[in-house]
């Protein structure tokens, strides 16, 4: 799916409108009606409703919902914000209409002192500010914002399009925004609504399609998108009928060391589990009997050191189709030399993770040696240490895709919505993934399942892409198994089976 920015959806707006064609009221009315659709479908008339609408075409977005709602039966007060002098065409249309039929059930606005009083029942609608506001909100309407949060959580709070006060594509953070239950967005994502620090304000997000123009959302290119289950049929690679485990590649993983061989072992765990034919484990001697044991279908080869390896380069030759490292490493500076000799003479794409990511950023210059291709999958600490510290999600974003074109790597930022940076530019949120996933040992599954990706033939970006979707889907149907709380690491490979069946046979 496309994450397209506010003036593209204004151009969809336009697009649509010209070729369908449809007047501009009757698509408003299209999709203000879906969303008073969806407060049907969830609360009942006993349910008291006070849509605040501003003076554009999201408050007559508003208006359309009052009246829609008004004519079902509900109670409705339709608070009208009055600032300026000026008011879209349609919202002066809709205002019309609504004042002929139900004008006892309007209530003008013009400070905060006028807030209505709110019955136990009531259901707040946010119909303030949509897409077209490009500058933080000020004066008695910021105030009338901080009114409306007050009344949260005890009033549930829904947004349409976007919450009031929340820009689509730039930070908001420390200016006034609304804080919604549910946010009802038209057609597409908003970019703002992926970032970390709106995940508060953006709540419950239900995409509504309203009929846009197939034709603008196909040949309209965007630089953001959504990875979706649709999409990863179209990266997925059905095994041939007469494969053979070197049709899969081999893959080396350099992992583990004193008290940390668990990490090594989970991501040889889900290597495996993603479909790899070969894998080889260079590890330390002390991990030697833990992996196997833990997973005797791994190859092990054992560093000369005891506690850390400081050998690895010595293995990575053309036999491996890929390499793996970093899972439970340690950044020994004996290992960290390793490293550097690893990455003067291997010349494939690559899965850096952890430790490693570690150790690149203490020499930073290493990583011009890291093979073009390759996949890097910090958290955020591990891209701060790598890159620098920003002020705000976006400016991450773009200090995220800076990167990756400029090292032509893929950066893989975990969190909620993780997003994939590409050397072309392109960035894609991966939507997949629950909260359950945050325990130890879930990063370093994600590097073995990308690492079996690889091996197999996948190009780098489809490996990234759809190793981070797998990897959010096995946790999906963990936690749905077993619940958030009680999943562990070792559950997520366990359910990479149930993944790929459900999503590829």
């Amino acid at each position: 799916m496309k994450i397209f920015t506010a003036a593209q959806i204004r151009e969809a707006d336009a697009f649509t409108i010209t070729q369908e064609p449809v007047s501009s009221t009757d698509l408003m009315a299209r999709a203000a009606g879906k969303c008073a659709d969806w407060l049907m479908d969830r609360f009942a008339p006993s349910h008291s409703f006070f849509i605040f609408c501003g003076k554009g075409n999201n408050g007559g977005d508003g208006l359309v919902i009052a009246q829609r709602l008004l004519e079902e039966g509900y109670q409705v007060t339709a608070c009208l914000l009055e600032y300026g002098n000026r008011a879209s065409e349609d919202y002066v249309y809709y205002y019309r209409r609504l004042q002929q039929q139900y004008a006892g059930r309007i209530r003008e606005i013009a400070d905060v002192t006028a807030f209505p009083e709110l019955p136990a029942s009531a259901v707040i609608v946010d119909a303030i500010f949509g897409t077209g506001l490009n500058k933080p909100i000020e004066g008695w309407l910021a105030g009338m914002i901080h009114k409306i949060n007050d009344q949260y959580p005890r009033h549930t709070i829904v947004a349409i399009d976007m919450p009031s006060g929340l820009m689509a594509d730039a930070s908001c953070r420390n200016t006034p925004v609304i804080q919604a239950h549910h946010t009802l967005s038209f057609e597409f994502y908003k970019l703002a609504f992926l970032m970390p620090e709106n995940a508060a304000l953006v709540g419950q997000v239900q995409i509504i399609p309203i009929g846009l123009s197939p034709d603008y959302i196909t040949h309209t290119p965007a630089r953001y998108h959504l990875a979706d289950k649709e999409m990863m049929h179209t990266i997925y690679m059905p095994r041939p009928p007469f494969a053979h485990k070197g049709t899969f590649g081999h893959a080396l993983l350099i992992a583990g060391s004193m008290g940390k061989m668990g990490a090594a072992v989970l991501s040889a765990k889900a290597c495996l589990r993603s479909g790899v034919g070969l894998l080889t484990c260079h590890i330390p001697r002390c991990g030697y009997d833990i992996m196997q044991i833990s997973e005797p279908a791994a190859m092990s080869v054992t560093d000369e050191l005891q506690d850390h390896s400081a050998h690895f380069h010595e293995q990575a030759d053309a036999r491996y189709k890929t390499i793996g490292i970093g899972p439970g490493l340690g950044a020994a500076t004996a290992t960290a030399r390793s490293l550097e000799k690893l990455l003067s003479t291997y010349k494939r794409p690559m899965v850096i993770d952890a430790d490693a990511l570690n150790i690149l950023s203490v020499y930073p210059s290493l990583l011009y040696q890291v093979p073009a291709g390759s996949i890097l999958t910090p958290h955020p600490k591990e891209f701060e240490r790598l890159f620098g510290a920003t002020a705000n999600d976006f400016e991450r974003l773009e200090l995220l895709s800076r990167q990756a074109v400029r090292l032509q790597l893929y950066i893989l930022l975990k969190g909620r919505y993780t997003a994939i940076a590409c050397p072309d530019g392109a960035v894609y949120f991966n939507a997949t993934g629950n909260p359950g996933m945050a325990t130890g040992g879930s990063g370093d599954v994600l590097t073995g399942i990308l690492t079996g990706l690889l091996a197999q033939d996948y190009a780098p970006k489809a490996a990234v892409l759809l190793g981070a979707w797998l990897h959010g889907y096995a946790g999906d149907l963990a936690a749905a198994s077993l619940s958030q709380e009680a999943m562990t690491a070792n559950d997520i490979i366990s359910h990479l089976g149930a993944a790929f069946l459900e999503c590829f046979y």
